[in-house]
């Protein structure tokens, strides 16, 4: 190649590259600063050098149930919204967004499952013997937290949505770093965290009636996708380092306390066949809610607070 050519190649791809962090500044630049999902008391919890942000809701002298959401590219506690304020008018509810997500501090870190477990360890070691309500892969998380010997967690009940140990692929440490890239990764998160791809998504396994997530719902999601660093988290869940290895049926089973999975029943990413084989291994209780995939919570609230207050006051020593 003689430098002429050279020189037009060099120019041809450096103008694409200046392209996309054009683009990728006018979409940051779009990104409203972004308000917590829930109403209640907002709070922050200092963590490793990072301010997770949590809101907090519900008599104090009630107890406590903390609401985990699952992970995934526009993730936050948000997932929880048509049942926070029910649960918080009878218990005390505390509902973080985990690190990298939500407004949550997002440092451009490699992101683990490790580091989510010992997060949620962490996290529910400040509250004595709460109830959890999980969803999806973070459930995972808990049950490594709560399954190790020498750690200080202990919880009350666990309440886990369509959970798994898998949100990925195996590990491919190039797709990883791609999304991390400054320029081409950006642009690469961007597609992923677009309007069109968050509404393929919503209505591709997230939910069986796309009547049930509203459009203001779903700019917000485009809004957390689009914050500075949103791509560091989801980059590490798309590339399956956020999945756990955890022995999910047989960390649950070994635990002393009542469990109960919600399922949709239209499920497919978990679909409810492998809800009944986990159930079964885990000695869990499984409730399957109709017209309904991974987010029975948001599709069907009052049907799913019924089924988390039954949870929720079953005698300790109930068999799940």
């Amino acid at each position: 190649m003689n430098l002429r050519r050279l020189a037009k190649t060099v120019g041809t791809g450096a103008a694409a590259v200046g392209g996309l962090a054009g683009v990728n500044r006018a979409l940051a630049a779009r990104a409203d600063p972004l308000d917590p999902p829930l109403s209640g008391d907002h709070r922050t919890y200092r963590w490793r050098g990072m301010d997770v942000a949590y809101t907090e809701a519900g008599p104090e002298d009630a107890p406590t149930v903390v609401l985990l959401h699952g992970i995934n590219a526009a993730g936050s506690s948000g997932e929880f919204r048509a049942v926070f304020d029910e649960l918080a008018a009878e218990y005390h509810v505390v509902a973080p967004d985990l690190p990298g997500f939500g407004c949550s501090d997002r440092p451009p870190l490699q992101y683990s499952a490790a580091l989510y477990e010992e997060f949620v360890a962490d996290f529910l070691a400040e509250y004595d013997s709460p109830a959890v309500l999980v969803s999806s892969l973070t459930t995972a998380y808990v049950a490594s937290a709560l399954a190790d010997p020498y750690g200080d967690v202990s919880v009350s009940r666990l309440v886990a949505v369509c959970p798994t140990a898998r949100g990925g692929p195996d590990r491919v440490t190039w797709a990883r770093e791609l999304l991390r890239a400054p320029v081409v990764g950006t642009a690469l998160f961007n597609l992923l965290g677009s309007k069109p791809s968050i509404r393929y998504f919503n209505a591709d396994h997230g939910y069986y009636d796309m009547d049930s997530v509203t459009e203001e719902w779903m700019a917000y999601e485009w809004r957390t996708a689009h914050q500075p660093n949103a791509r560091f988290a989801p980059a590490s869940f798309v590339s399956g380092f956020l999945n756990s290895a955890v022995d999910l049926g047989e960390a649950l089973r070994g635990l002393d306390v009542p469990v109960t999975f919600v399922w949709g029943r239209e499920a497919d990413i978990t679909p409810l066949a492998d809800g009944r084989d986990l159930a079964e291994d885990a000695d869990a209780r499984l409730v399957v809610i109709d017209d309904a995939k991974l987010l029975p919570h948001v599709e069907h609230p009052g049907a799913f607070v019924e089924i988390v207050r039954e949870a929720l006051t079953a005698p300790a020593s109930a068999e799940a």
